[in-house]
């Protein structure tokens, strides 16, 4: 999976919202600093040369779609930036995340809790 740009995740972002899209569809969404319909269809096709859309063609004009879905595109970035910027370490990216005061006891405590029940549901699943 290739890296996307910034401005290629933004529009990646858009069609993922509306599931399939032809330009001036992508055009619509844009409030800030959009870019002009060619340039726009350009990324687009860069998208598609990268393999996350795909099309189907209406003559001349395009409906664009994901083929990469955002859970999978997700997990690659997460991934991508932990290695980078976490030395692989999920507890140094949750510690990131208490020293910045961006996480609360009470969230902590949740992520702890889904931890404990999905071990517990692999011991009882390892178990029969």
């Amino acid at each position: 999976m290739q890296k996307l740009t910034n401005k290629e995740e933004e529009i990646m972002h858009i069609i993922w919202k509306l599931e399939k899209a032809f330009v001036k569809d992508v055009m619509a969404e844009i409030t800030v600093d959009q870019p002009h319909y060619n340039t726009l269809s350009t990324i687009i096709r860069n998208l598609e040369e990268k393999g996350y859309v795909s099309y189907h063609a209406y003559g001349k004009t395009h409906q664009y779609y994901p083929i990469v879905s955002k859970e999978a595109y997700k997990k690659r970035f997460m991934s991508t930036a932990i290695e980078n910027y976490f030395n692989n370490s999920y507890k140094n990216v949750v510690s990131f995340f208490a020293k910045e005061e961006k996480i609360s006891v009470d969230e902590l405590k949740e992520i702890i809790a889904l931890i404990e029940s999905k071990n517990s549901q692999k011991a009882n699943s390892d178990i029969t």
